[in-house]
């Protein structure tokens, strides 16, 4: 699977207030909350359902994986979204190990394993 995603009982506002105090803890940032339905309702299209964004970051970390290959770049910020789906809050991101998989560094698999694993903690403990 490409990508982490779980689901709670947790209003969408709930929810991104329990994962950005998380991501805190960990030292990731949320740099840019992008409500993709109040954009798309703004330029004249319905979507129906909330839809929300959250472009994270851990900026000693992003220093050290762009030293190291600035194509990692195309990868960050990090992504998690917040979403309704079937009546339920959803929070997921596509898996850092999976992107790297295109940079083919072993080196840098090892560390983007590091930062999924500490996302996906948050995530989980968001919704705990």
């Amino acid at each position: 699977m490409f990508h982490y995603t779980v689901e709670t009982d947790q209003s969408i506002e709930q929810a991104i207030k329990a994962l950005e105090a998380s991501l805190k803890e960990e030292k990731f940032g949320v740099l840019w909350e992008f409500d993709i339905r109040k954009t798309l309702e703004e330029k004249g299209f319905a979507f129906d359902k909330n839809f929300i964004v959250l472009e994270v970051c851990n900026p000693k970390e992003a220093q050290e994986v762009l030293t190291r290959n600035h194509m990692v770049g195309y990868f960050l910020p990090c992504k998690i979204v917040v979403y309704e789906d079937s009546g339920k809050t959803k929070i997921g991101m596509p898996k850092p190990s999976a992107l790297i998989q295109m940079v083919e560094d072993d080196e840098l698999k090892v560390f983007a394993k590091n930062i999924e694993d500490r996302l996906i903690a948050c995530i989980d403990k968001s919704v705990a």
